[in-house]
């Protein structure tokens, strides 16, 4: 053997003497710190909703949407707007960050007959605590005494008490809008909807609230919004040690519920608790960061799990009403935050067919409802298409839903059927959702308002049909 092919075979044996030094290391590593890496994974997962809730209000603001003022959204997306994904094209949104510290708050919705609407208030862990309208107060209105966990007031006469129990609230009100040539009547009905504090009571809906002081609580967090990046992507952007001390900071003010105790004994494991960041070395940080790995594909795996019926996914039961099931309710925080009340309206989804092969816009679909087997709703119902990318897909009609307030055309046997497809179908537009040719898409059917056969699973969407 040549002295060089010594040496080139020495220089071997020390690198796989040093990979496989490193490699124990790695080990002995994982071994040390694994009870550190599981409560990373546990403990991301449990905190991930309040954090992304921070974000998006903090992301709000930096965008002009002030805190304790209604937002009244007067339009709806088109397939320009990428502001969240899946947007809605059925109802105009009347939304608002609250800050319960500077309340209470009075919230007035005023009567309405005209057109379902629903006002739900969740919590800063997205829990709706909260939801006023059609189905759970009616048709007449009425005034709302919004008061946070430690308020000892006197509710006064007339008004019914909804009790937040964190400081951070979001209200995401939605009223039907048939179109944009309804957009005149609902705005008469989101004008009437108001918000402003008690102490302010005689004053008007949003002038007053206006005054209030920004709080560095809460707005010490906005200047890390970071302008055209989504809550999601920055919140996956975070250091890990700046996501926990964003979390021990947040919890100060929205206490877990008394069920969370267990999960706030094992983040004192973690050297978090209310109030007290973690004081992590860099091993401390790795081994935690390792866990928020873990914990991006628990997430995926939930996801994955979700049940299909005919091609179509439908949310759980307790959408909104999470309790301790926090993988869940960190799923929703990622892929839909904002979530109603099942009671309120429910959203199956399908990126695949009857058959259990992708959605494709090279292809004719058919979505028939039998004869009585439309939608069980008692207010509306809607079916809308969207991209790969989860956004609205252009057309020449600017059609990006059906549903129940359209001119449907029935068969004779009265089933109904929506052609799904790229092209126009020869039997007329009436019932035609266009997607883009070539190109990937999904679908998502709303019920608003839905049955309880809608609810219990009775009744299920029937499958995407391929007809080509």
């Amino acid at each position: 053997m040549t002295r060089s092919n010594r040496r080139r075979r020495s220089g071997l044996q020390a690198s796989l003497v040093a990979l496989l030094l490193l490699v124990a290391l790695a080990v002995v590593a994982l071994m040390v710190k694994a009870e550190q890496i599981v409560l990373g994974a546990e403990a991301y997962i449990f905190g991930f909703p309040l954090v992304i809730m921070d974000v998006t209000r903090a992301s709000q603001a930096a965008t002009g949407g002030r805190e304790n003022r209604l937002q009244r959204v007067r339009a709806f997306p088109d397939a320009r707007f990428r502001g969240v994904v899946r947007p809605n094209v059925d109802t105009l949104y009347t939304n608002a960050f609250i800050d319960m510290a500077h309340g209470p708050w009075v919230f007035d919705l005023p009567p309405n007959d005209r057109r379902y609407a629903v006002m739900p208030f969740m919590d800063a862990w997205t829990n709706v605590f909260a939801s006023p309208g059609a189905r759970s107060t009616g048709t007449k209105g009425g005034q709302f005494l919004l008061a946070g966990p430690a308020w000892q007031g006197v509710v006064p006469q007339g008004m019914e008490l909804l009790r937040a129990p964190t400081r951070l609230v979001w209200l995401i009100g939605r009223t039907e809008t048939r179109g944009s040539a309804d957009y005149p009547a609902v705005h008469r009905l989101q004008d009437g909807i108001t918000l402003r504090r008690l102490a302010d009571a005689a004053g008007s809906g949003n002038t007053l609230s206006d005054k209030l002081p920004a709080d560095p609580a809460l707005t010490s967090t906005s200047n890390g919004a970071s302008a055209g990046v989504s809550p999601l992507a920055q919140v996956a952007a975070m250091p890990a040690q700046a996501f926990f001390d964003r979390l021990a900071r947040l919890m100060v003010d929205n206490p877990p519920s008394t069920a969370d105790a267990p999960m706030l004994t094992k983040l004192q494991r973690l050297g978090i608790a209310p109030g007290q960041q973690p004081q992590w070395g860099f091993a401390d940080r790795w081994a935690v960061a390792l866990g928020r790995a873990i914990a991006d594909r628990t997430v995926a795996r939930e996801l994955g799990k979700r049940p299909h019926h005919n091609g179509w996914i439908t949310p759980p039961a307790i959408l909104g009403n999470y309790g301790t099931a926090y993988n869940i309710r960190a799923v929703v925080a990622m892929v839909g935050l904002g979530a109603n009340l099942p009671e309120d309206a429910i959203y199956p989804s399908a990126t695949i067919d009857g058959a259990g092969q992708p959605l494709d816009g090279s292809r004719r679909y058919r979505l028939r409802f039998a004869n009585g087997a439309l939608p069980p709703v008692n207010a509306f119902w809607s079916v809308t298409a969207y991209g790969p990318d989860a956004f609205l897909i252009d057309n020449p009609l600017g059609r990006y839903a059906l549903g129940s307030s359209d001119p449907l055309v029935f068969n004779p046997d009265g089933s109904l059927d929506l052609a799904v497809q790229a092209d126009a179908p020869p039997q007329g537009r009436s019932n035609w959702l266009p997607v883009r040719a070539g190109a990937p898409f999904q679908l998502t059917m709303r019920l608003y308002w839905p049955r309880t056969d809608a609810l219990d699973g009775k009744w299920t969407p029937p499958p995407i049909v391929r007809v080509d």
